[in-house]
């Protein structure tokens, strides 16, 4: 009887001392496709591989088939700083890419840095860091969860996209600087590049993927969700019509490769090497690679959603994710990691499309309305630009220098300006944004205007337009930044380590990601977050 109770009693201590044992994946790979409406997960789902990346995501993993963006603009900058901040901008202070600063007077980019310098380059697209973000991000807290053992390493072609997402404490952020095609990073992060990094940069990828040209994967009368291949309404970088020959920008403008399947290819050729010289995921100290698949946000604005492009592209980033998957199924072991892949916005249809269908759609000038307020104050005022030169797509800036200096009434400014907006075709509502609780107005539209103000980086009047109209002016290509589904409706998915296989149809949002990572890894929640965790994705670990 002894001997039983001290085995019972062993065992006890045993399971004890093992459930207070942290378990966490050996690597976390979050993936970001920018421009990524959550209809593509089964627009194409028909063309996708079975061993490509999104089959396998959504077979084998847990999908959320109802997640939104909780807040407007719908932008890539703050879209990547909520997914890994689980915050908003009206906290995080990610406003816009491009945002008036009324303390400096200024027009300010999201991750601009002039206290840094460029590694890997002598441009300026090198001088950027994360000084601009006030929160911090879930790599941040797994950084300070394991006393800095952990890495973190963020890429992306563009700088946004690898900074934001990476934080402020990480190992490494990688991004492409279109004057050298190169991968770059800043002083912030290091003083030069690491040998592979240099050895990467060296095999001239870019100009590869030139010499290839691009014509479609299959052939071009299977593209049947597509228009055809030339219509009036998208642009033509490369030409009018498949295949396009890219041998004319070898050595000469490395930034077309943006608006190129190959954009993504590079970008998994990165991560790839990341995994492989920094060693992510080969211990049991957790790592967190962030990535970003920039080239789907330049080939939409550039094609359109409905493009004979953009298809082919998601078919061919379907090919790219199945490699990496199958990459970290070798290098980190089956199981040994979790995968998110969600999106930063979605995007419009291309108005002309629309219209075409006879379905309503329009673009509205934002640049030649703010001309034409600037001229109309002028005449009434006797004053020049009292509308700031600098402003976003969606709200108008006062220049309060000038409106002090002259001692005028910023009120009487704001209602002339909102009465001429309202009357502009495309405009659904204007109203000065420091008097919203007031302004009749849906009430989700409220709050996501709401969780995207914050005043020091914010204008004065918001815009809202009519659905299916865009912030710009162009007969051609198409944008993102509104409230609207088509902006706001993001996939997400999750697959890999503690996560079980099934899917959502209730209601989640982007802040709810990195509320949900910390939960699977046991750590706290970023220190700006106000995402809940997605309990029906995990397994109790």
């Amino acid at each position: 009887m002894k001997k039983v109770i001290i085995t019972e009693l062993a065992l006890l201590i045993t399971f004890y001392s093992f459930s207070q044992t942290i378990i966490r994946p050996k690597l976390v790979v979050g993936i970001v496709v920018d421009q990524m409406r959550w209809d593509y997960l089964y627009r194409y789902t028909d063309r996708y591989a079975p061993n490509g990346g999104f089959k396998r995501l959504l077979g084998n993993g847990f999908t959320c088939e109802n997640t939104f963006i909780p807040y407007s603009p719908t932008i890539t900058a703050c879209g990547h700083t909520c997914v890994y901040t689980g915050s908003v901008p009206a906290i995080h202070g990610i406003t816009e890419n491009n945002w008036w600063d009324n303390l400096e007077n200024r027009l300010v980019y999201c991750t601009e840095d002039n206290t840094v310098t460029p590694v890997g380059t002598t441009s300026n697209n090198g001088k950027m860091s994360p000084h601009n973000l006030l929160v911090t991000t879930i790599g941040d807290e797994l950084r300070l969860a394991t006393n800095f053992r952990s890495k973190v390493i963020g890429i992306a072609l563009k700088d946004r996209a690898s900074i934001l997402p990476a934080g402020h404490s990480p190992n490494a952020a990688y991004w492409y600087d279109a004057t050298s095609g190169n991968w770059v990073s800043s002083s912030y992060y290091m003083n030069d590049l690491p040998q592979w990094v240099k050895d990467l940069n060296a095999k001239k990828l870019p100009d590869q993927y030139f010499t290839q040209g691009w014509n479609t994967l299959y052939p071009i009368e299977t593209y049947k969700q597509s228009t055809a291949d030339d219509v009036p309404f998208e642009s033509h970088p490369f030409g009018k019509s498949f295949p396009y020959d890219l041998k004319k920008f070898i050595g000469k403008n490395y930034g077309m490769l943006d608006v190129t399947p190959q954009g993504n290819t590079f970008t998994v050729e990165m991560a790839k090497a990341a995994i492989i010289n920094e060693q992510l995921g080969a211990d049991d100290i957790t790592d967190m690679l962030t990535i970003s698949f920039s080239a789907t946000d330049y080939i939409g604005h550039t094609f359109g959603p409905n493009s004979i492009e953009q298809e082919d592209d998601f078919l061919r980033l379907d090919k790219d994710l199945g490699d990496l998957l199958d990459f970290l199924d070798t290098k980190v072991g089956v199981n040994q990691y979790t995968v998110f892949l969600t999106a930063d916005h979605g995007v419009a249809h291309v108005p002309g499309f629309m219209e075409q269908h006879k379905i309503p759609a329009g673009s509205f000038n934002m640049a030649g309305t703010v001309k034409a307020l600037n001229e109309l104050l002028n005449n009434k005022y006797g004053k020049n630009n009292l509308v700031a030169g600098g402003y976003n797509e969606f709200q108008i800036t006062l220049n309060h220098q000038s409106i002090d200096s002259a001692k005028m009434n910023a009120e009487d400014i704001k209602k002339i300006i909102i009465e001429y907006l309202v009357a502009r075709p495309g405009v659904s509502r204007a109203f000065a944004l420091d008097n919203i609780t007031s302004v009749p107005l849906n009430a989700r539209i409220k709050e996501m205007i709401i969780n995207g103000y914050f005043p020091k980086r914010s204008g004065d009047i918001e815009v809202i337009l009519d659905p299916q109209w865009l912030a710009g002016f162009s007969i051609a290509g198409t944008s993102h930044g509104m409230w609207n589904p088509y902006d706001s409706h993001i996939p997400l998915v999750w697959y890999g380590w503690g996560i079980k296989q099934g899917s959502l149809h209730k209601e989640t949002y982007m802040t709810d990601i990195a509320a949900t990572v910390a939960a699977l890894l046991h750590i706290q929640m970023p220190n700006g977050c106000i995402g809940h965790v997605i309990t029906d994705a995990l397994y109790v670990q």
